[in-house]
C-alpha cells in the first residue's frame, strides 16, 4: 500500500510539473496585470523565441522598430515593414501591444530638426511632429492599446524639470503636451503614457511628478506613467519603488513598469572603456542576489494591483539583451528571467511562487 501511495504521489507531482511548464507568466499574473516583453521582428518567426513569447506573455512592445529614426528615416519615407510584422504577429495570436515611442530626443533622425541645412522654426517642427505622430498612430489605430508618447524628457540631475533637447530648445515645454494631443487625436481610445527611467530617485521622481501633474492640470490627454525599470541587483529598494508607484497613482494615472531588467552589475548610464577591476562573470552569489531582487520587485508589483496595470520585460532572454557590451564592448549581462538557452532561471520560480 505504501508503494502504491509513493507511485501515486510521484505521478501527481509529474502532472503538476507538466502543468507548471505549460503555464506562463501571463497565466500566473492574469488577475494582476499584463505581462509584456520587448521584441524585434526576427522573434516573430517560428522557433524557440516565438514559442517562449506565446507561452509567457500577453503583451509586446517593439524594442526599436517604432522609434522615430527606424520608422521614419527620411522626411518622405516610412519603414513600416518591421513594425507591421510585429503587429501582425500580435493580431494573429491575440497579444496586446504597446507602442514605443512617439517623441524621444534619442534616435530621432537629423532631418527632423533641419531644413536647407538650417535649424527649423518652432512652427515647422510642430508640423513635423504632428505629421509623424498622426501617421504612425493612425496606421496602428485599434491594434495598439497604449503608446509611450514622450520618452525621457526630464534630466537626471539638477533642479530643472525639462531636459534641454532639440524639441525643448526649438518649441519649449509645449512640445510635450502637443505630442499627447496629436496622439489622442489620431487614436482617442489608446492609453497614452509618459515614460522615463530613474523614477526611484527622489529628486527625479519629484520633477517627473511636477511635469505630469502640470499636464493633468491643463487637461492634456495623459493616462499613465511608465517606470522603465532598468534596474540592477543593487537597486531600487522596496521602499523607493513603493513610493514611486504611489506618487504617480495619486494623480489618478495608471502606472506600468515598461522596460524591466535587473542587471547583475552596478548600474551605469554612460559608455566607457573597460577597467582592470571590472568583473564580467555571473557567479552563484550574484544569481542568488538577482533571484531575491526579482522576488522583492514582484512582491511590490502585486501589492499595487489595480494601480499597476502592466509589467514589460525589456528583451526576452539573456541570449540577447540591449545591456550586452554596455558600458564597454564585450561585457555580457544576464538581466532577465530566462537564460541564454531560453530556460527559466531561479528568479523565474520565485516570481511565480505566491
Amino acid at each position: 500500500m505504501k508503494r502504491f501511495y509513493s507511485i501515486a504521489s510521484a505521478f501527481l507531482f509529474s502532472i503538476c510539473l507538466v502543468q507548471a511548464q505549460d503555464k506562463g507568466l501571463k497565466d500566473y499574473y492574469k488577475d494582476y496585470f499584463l505581462v509584456g516583453v520587448a521584441v524585434n521582428p526576427r522573434m516573430m518567426d517560428a522557433g524557440p523565441e516565438s514559442a517562449l513569447i506565446l507561452q509567457h506573455f500577453n503583451s509586446m512592445t517593439p524594442e526599436n522598430t517604432m522609434k522615430m529614426g527606424p520608422i521614419h528615416p527620411e522626411e518622405n519615407q516610412y519603414n513600416w515593414a518591421p513594425a507591421d510584422k510585429i503587429v501582425d504577429f500580435a493580431q494573429k495570436n491575440g497579444l496586446k501591444m504597446r507602442g514605443h515611442t512617439l517623441c524621444w530626443h534619442n534616435q530621432t533622425p537629423k532631418w527632423f530638426f533641419t531644413k536647407n541645412d538650417q535649424q527649423v522654426a518652432k512652427e515647422e517642427l510642430l508640423a513635423r511632429m504632428k505629421q509623424h505622430i498622426t501617421a504612425v498612430v493612425s496606421r496602428y489605430k485599434g491594434k495598439l492599446y497604449a503608446w509611450d508618447v514622450v520618452n525621457e524628457a526630464v534630466p537626471d540631475r539638477g533642479d530643472e524639470i525639462y531636459r534641454k533637447t532639440k524639441f525643448y530648445e526649438i518649441i519649449g515645454e509645449e512640445y510635450i503636451e502637443k505630442a499627447f494631443e496629436y496622439a489622442h487625436a489620431a487614436d482617442p481610445n489608446a492609453l497614452l503614457f509618459y515614460n522615463d527611467y530613474n523614477t526611484e530617485s527622489a529628486s527625479k521622481r519629484e520633477r517627473i511628478y511636477q511635469l505630469v501633474k502640470k499636464l493633468k492640470d491643463k487637461g492634456v490627454p495623459i493616462h499613465g506613467v511608465g517606470l522603465q525599470g532598468h534596474w540592477s541587483v543593487y537597486e531600487p529598494t522596496a521602499k523607493e519603488l513603493d513610493e514611486s508607484i504611489n506618487k504617480f497613482a495619486s494623480l489618478g494615472l495608471q502606472v506600468q513598469i515598461t522596460e524591466l531588467d535587473v542587471s547583475v552589475y552596478p548600474k551605469e548610464h554612460e559608455r566607457r572603456e573597460k577597467r582592470p577591476t571590472d568583473i564580467t562573470a555571473f557567479p552563484p552569489e550574484i544569481q542568488q542576489k538577482q533571484t531575491e531582487h526579482y522576488k522583492m520587485l514582484f512582491e511590490v508589483f502585486r501589492k499595487h494591483k489595480g494601480h499597476l496595470t502592466g509589467v514589460t520585460f525589456w528583451n526576452l532572454s539573456d541570449k540577447s539583451t540591449w545591456l550586452d557590451s554596455f558600458p564597454f564592448p564585450g561585457r555580457k549581462d544576464y538581466p532577465l528571467l530566462f537564460d541564454t538557452e531560453f530556460k527559466p532561471k531561479p528568479a523565474y520560480w520565485e516570481v511565480i511562487k505566491f
